[in-house]
């Protein structure tokens, strides 16, 4: 994807999110703000050209060359602008033009729809957060499961423990260990990511990622003790807008319990929700989670504003939930978070919560996904490490067809990249050291992601 100009309204959460990734990309951003704290936090921080005011101001979308624009994101914490920015980007002529709004009420079929608004792409982050949760909740074994290629590909996400047969291993030693073909693709230790070299050692507490073919998977499961099991009871803590997105797509398929400590929320709910148990309590005292039942729990949810009631809370959930305390042979809850302070994610996972999500990310990478949908064939990210999963078609002359990924190791170990799988004539396959990619070949590569553009630079 050639470098692109993209002008950003609003330097909230998403939108520094969204600044920093595309500056760091070869972008040339340009960005409206009013708040000064931010301006100058961006100024400090970026190489990106800001203009103060508020982004109504017709004179400061001149002044911000909207005419030379080919994308514009309006991103800021007001729906209305948002959506009337799309109608004034595309006054400027501006191609492709998206819109991050809360509402829902704005979809197709809706009175006034995103095509009349001329925005390509609406982002509705506290939906794209709950659908997530619903999808982590119904995949019941291991932390995380993603699909790659439409399903065909598989990466599992779980925590090593000293009875995962992986831990203390390398993953030359697990080539050898295990006949069937898997990769381990990123591990999060601590507050690093590492895309893993050859040598490097797993260990206990290690989140990692393997990726295999999706016939591969119930396998790999059984033999790193996954239990594979069906989830039937799940606690939400807060029913804000994500906690009763997330009980109203999970209460017809299982049991759920939602704890509000707001007495008029709790009551609002429980006529809301009709299948849905709703208890008035403090998440963050153990007597309320004991009295609503968490030791029987399968997973626990904390949705609530608050950052530290929400990792306090599932710490606190991880301990009741954990079956084994009474029977060596029972199973152990899973937690899942909202953390929307950025800092707090990498806490989150390090102190042994399962998932931690954050409504901005979740938003920036829905965006950064419609942005290079014509240069990626598929991306994904995976939870709790700075790493992307992308899919890309392998041109005739690029550095990538030109060896076998064997004599590449010193270009891809210096990027942190790694090649964990490849298609050639309709057959997937797990990529090793002797994988020669052929021009035409789909590929699938994982890499940190400040580190997209060294992956581009292979497939050029």
């Amino acid at each position: 994807m050639e470098n692109e100009n993209v002008l950003i309204l609003g330097l909230g959460g998403v939108g520094m999110h969204l600044t920093k990734r595309l500056s760091n990309e070869g972008h040339a951003v340009t960005v409206i703000e009013t708040d000064p704290h931010l301006i100058r936090q961006a100024s400090e921080q970026l190489d990106v050209r800001i203009v103060s005011g508020n982004s109504m101001q017709l004179q400061l979308w001149e002044h911000a060359r909207a005419k030379q624009m080919d994308l514009m994101l309006a991103v800021t914490n007001d729906d209305a602008t948002n959506m009337m920015a799309g109608l004034i980007a595309d006054k400027f002529g501006i191609r492709r033009k998206i819109a991050r709004v809360r509402s829902l009420d704005f979809e197709k079929g809706s009175v006034l729809p995103a095509e009349e608004l001329k925005i390509d792409l609406m982002v509705h982050p506290e939906e794209l957060v709950a659908k997530e949760i619903e999808r982590l909740v119904l995949r019941a074994s291991g932390n995380d499961m993603i699909d790659v290629c439409e399903g065909r590909m598989k990466v599992l996400g779980l925590r090593v423990t000293e009875q995962t047969p992986i831990a203390w291993k390398t993953p030359r030693e697990l080539a050898a260990v295990y006949p069937f073909p898997f990769r381990l693709v990123a591990i999060a230790r601590g507050i690093t990511t590492m895309i893993p070299g050859a040598s490097d050692v797993v260990r206990p507490f290690d989140q990692v990622f393997l990726f295999a073919l999706e016939q591969d998977i119930p396998r790999i499961m059984r033999e790193m003790g996954v239990q594979q099991r069906t989830l039937q009871r799940v606690m939400i803590l807060g029913g804000g807008r994500i906690g009763r997105r997330v009980a109203q797509l999970l209460e017809g398929s299982m049991s759920v319990v939602l704890v509000e400590k707001d007495i008029h929320t709790a009551e609002e709910l429980a006529g809301m929700l009709r299948n849905t148990q709703v208890i008035h309590g403090d998440g963050t005292d153990a007597n309320t989670l004991i009295t609503a039942n968490l030791d029987e729990m399968d997973t626990f949810i904390a949705t609530t504003g608050e950052n530290e009631t929400n990792i306090i809370s599932c710490l606190l959930a991880k301990h009741l939930m954990n079956k084994q305390n009474r029977d060596p042979n029972g199973s152990v809850g899973k937690t899942i978070a909202l953390v929307n302070k950025e800092d707090y994610l990498v806490l989150a996972s390090t102190i042994g919560l399962d998932i931690a999500l954050n409504t901005k990310i979740s938003a920036a990478n829905e965006i950064l996904k419609f942005i290079r949908r014509s240069e990626l064939l598929s991306v994904a990210h995976l939870h709790g490490v700075d790493a992307e999963v992308v899919e890309l078609l392998a041109p005739s002359g690029s550095l990538i067809t030109k060896k076998p990924l064997r004599k590449l190791a010193n270009y891809m170990q210096d990027h942190r990249i790694l090649v964990g799988g490849v298609e050639s004539q309709g057959e997937w396959r797990v990529a090793v050291g002797d994988t020669h990619i052929q021009p035409g070949d789909r590929v699938i590569a994982v890499c940190p992601s400040p580190n997209l553009n060294d992956v581009r630079r292979l497939f050029q």
